[in-house]
């Protein structure tokens, strides 16, 4: 039996236990373990790959389409969120080649606004919920703010697993809780947090994955971009490994969100290169593959600017919104 039959074979059991702590923990511990030398070594090797000047700017142009321009702050405004959105929908007025960005991310007070602002682009609206970042709240509390976001007009739900009870082995508990915050999305999509910088481990970086996985998510997310570390390249890699794995055995195709210190060009097309390389080329698409950003997208539109110009425009020539 191959890797993939085992892992469907486990993925099964564990659907057919119910959701149970016995099954699910049969489940995730029979999962192979995570070489983190490895890993770390695969992505240093990946770092190093050359990208011509042609598919460079491919590759930022890329990176701009797949951008979930963010913005969670507690002194966000409205006028805060209508220069977000102009800059999502048109990132560069001067170059109109320049795609529009794939979601404004924002709080679900928030979403309505961003909604009406967006009105007519193919940007949709995310909102962060349950209890976004800690995740420390009764399933009640994490339902309602999900049902405040969709009944909003989000397009997309970023949930936050409970880490601590993935932590102390209640497995049944974040995977019951997943699929009740999948019920209440309705038609939106699903993005789990795993905030994988309190994980502690790479083997539970991959386990999360898969919980979230058979759970119903739509995409696994690395954080919340509120922790250190947040999103890492060998997080990434078993994160991109385990959606790639999921696909084969369940037959599913999840997506991966990378979110949290992810500030140059330079770091969005290692990435896009990780994603390549590992889950493969159907997942370098904006409907799989996500960057959480705020500044990143300044820094691909002048690095763009340099591939056409052949000279850098300058951090005050894009606004900062």
């Amino acid at each position: 039996m191959g890797v993939t039959e085992v892992l469907a074979a486990q993925l099964v059991r564990g659907v057919d236990g119910g959701g149970s702590d016995a099954a699910l923990r049969q489940v995730l511990h029979g999962l192979p373990g995570v070489d983190q030398v490895g890993a770390e070594s695969r992505v240093a090797a990946l770092a190093t790959r050359s990208i011509k000047k042609d598919a460079k700017l491919a590759a930022l142009s890329l990176a701009v389409a797949m951008v979930d321009l963010t913005t969670l702050e507690g002194a966000d405004t409205p006028g805060k969120v209508r220069g977000l959105c102009a800059k999502a929908r048109q990132p560069d007025p001067a170059d109109r080649a320049v795609p529009p960005v794939a979601a404004v991310c924002v709080y679900p007070d928030l979403v309505a606004l961003a909604k009406a602002e967006l009105a007519g682009s193919p940007v949709v609206v995310a909102s962060v919920a349950t209890a976004f970042p800690s995740g420390r709240a009764s399933l009640a509390v994490k339902l309602a703010d999900v049902a405040e976001a969709v009944s909003a007009g989000a397009d997309e739900i970023d949930m936050v697993i409970d880490r601590g009870a993935f932590l102390a082995g209640r497995y049944g508990q974040v995977y019951e809780e997943i699929r009740a915050v999948k019920e209440a999305c309705g038609a939106a999509h699903l993005k789990v947090i795993l905030e994988t910088g309190e994980l502690a481990t790479l083997d539970n970086v991959s386990r999360a994955s898969w919980l979230a996985m058979m759970a119903g998510a739509d995409f696994i997310k690395t954080s919340t971009g509120k922790i250190s570390p947040a999103s890492t390249p060998p997080v990434a890699l078993v994160m991109l490994a385990a959606v790639r794995d999921f696909e084969q055995a369940s037959g599913r195709r999840v997506g991966v969100k990378v979110a949290g210190g992810i500030r140059t060009a330079k770091d969005a097309v290692r990435y896009l290169v990780l994603v390549n390389e590992t889950a493969g080329r159907a997942w370098l698409t904006p409907d799989l593959f996500r960057i959480g950003a705020s500044s990143l997208l300044n820094d691909l539109l002048m690095q763009r600017r340099k591939q056409l110009t052949g000279r850098y425009s300058g951090p005050d020539y894009f606004t900062t919104d």
